[in-house]
């Protein structure tokens, strides 16, 4: 194998396990997207606050980490109920973008209140997974990134039995393609818009462990929300496996932008590149790769 060869294929893996990370916190805004019909804009807050919640279990003496995982997944668990009775179940049948605002000022206040419960300073996570690159073919992995991606693709077809063959989650596809004739079929509405935000509340908390492990915990890791949104616009909003896809289109993008146009420009190709993807679709397929597309009559 020639070295250009071996070179391409090591930024295709690495990128890859880095798509699939992005794809685990995309996860979280197709789940809302699916059963409330409004995108999630906090959803990098989620994230960051869970990294604080684990990274405060762990600093207690003897505290293991299978019990530090369960807190965290727990705690946001009842964070995506709480938040769905106390702010977004009084907007429930208001126009979208009620919701969206309410969200948007939601990541506000959580990006506010971070440092000033939990401090500043960056806090480092570290899981028990050691420091030796895990050699696949040509690419050299962190274990983390390998985690990562294992944690990712378990959970995507989770979520993906789960909407397909489990009577909730039946019945939240059911809820995101029409609530009223959902309601009207005996489906309790609201109860399945608690669960998407549950379920929200346990991808950000899987994300927080494993984002916080590579990036460290402080209110910089909100940001992961925001270099995530190109994923769920290319993969589609409403659609699981496209989550899955998106993440490794712009993981691999990212990683190829870095290897073959940063040496050129001096970096900073792999920070723009996913948005200009994302424009582009915007352009061609506003619904995404595997989107549901809306046709409305006027």
């Amino acid at each position: 194998m020639s070295e250009e060869l071996e070179f391409l294929l090591s930024l295709v893996l690495s990128g890859a396990s880095i798509g699939l990370m992005y794809s685990l916190i995309a996860l979280g805004f197709v789940l809302v997207y699916k059963a409330t019909d409004a995108i999630n804009f906090a959803q990098g807050e989620f994230v960051m606050l869970a990294g604080l919640i684990v990274v405060v279990a762990l600093s207690f003496e003897s505290m293991p980490l299978i019990v530090a995982i369960a807190i965290v997944v727990a705690a946001m668990i009842g964070f995506g109920f709480g938040l769905e009775r106390v702010v977004l179940r009084p907007l429930l049948g208001r126009p979208v973008v009620a919701v969206i605002m309410a969200t948007i000022g939601l990541a506000a206040i959580i990006r506010g209140l971070g440092p000033v419960i939990f401090g500043k300073e960056v806090r480092a996570l570290s899981l028990p997974i050691g420091d030796e690159p895990i050699t696949l073919g040509p690419a050299s992995l962190p274990p983390i990134q390998v985690l990562g991606a294992v944690v990712a693709v378990v959970f995507f077809i989770a979520f993906s039995w789960f909407f397909k063959k489990s009577r909730m989650g039946v019945a939240m596809r059911a809820v995101a393609d029409n609530q009223q004739v959902a309601q009207a079929m005996g489906i309790n509405v609201e109860r399945y818009f608690a669960l998407a935000w549950a379920m929200a509340g346990i991808v950000s908390a899987l994300g927080g462990v494993v984002w916080g492990a590579m990036l460290g915990v402080d209110v910089q890791l909100s940001l992961v929300g925001l270099k995530v949104f190109p994923v769920v616009i290319l993969g589609g909003l409403d659609s699981i496996g496209g989550a899955l896809v998106g993440g490794l289109i712009v993981g691999i993008v990212e990683s190829l932008a870095a290897g073959y146009l940063d040496p050129y420009v001096g970096g900073g190709t792999k920070d723009f590149a996913p948005y200009v993807l994302m424009i582009l679709m915007l352009m061609v397929r506003p619904y995404g790769i595997f989107g549901r597309r809306q046709i409305e009559r006027v």
